[in-house]
């Protein structure tokens, strides 16, 4: 698969919440998921298929929190994805 045609079945399967079946479908089976230090949640990196699929179980989609003095905060993320050789190999969110 082309890094085009890997980001397009990303995109549709994210647009549909799928995200289960866009790793299973599109990531290495030594892929590398990075979160932010902003995260506590996570550990920092996660290493290997099966441990992102349950990173992904454990994952709230949308972060809302609520800061000291500011109150609720809706959370917005980024994501980059890395490609080689026809599968993802790294997911790095930003915050």
């Amino acid at each position: 698969m082309t890094t085009t045609e890997i980001a397009n079945h990303l995109v549709e399967l994210c647009r549909k919440g799928d995200f289960e079946t866009a790793q299973k479908d599109l990531f290495s089976e030594d892929a590398v998921s990075i979160e932010p230090h902003e995260t506590p949640a996570f550990d920092k990196e996660t290493k290997g298929l099966d441990a992102i699929l349950e990173k992904g179980k454990n994952c709230l989609l949308n972060m809302n929190v609520t800061m000291k003095g500011q109150g609720s905060v809706d959370m917005k993320e980024l994501c980059v994805y890395e490609v080689k050789d026809g599968e993802i190999v790294s997911e790095h969110f930003f915050m």
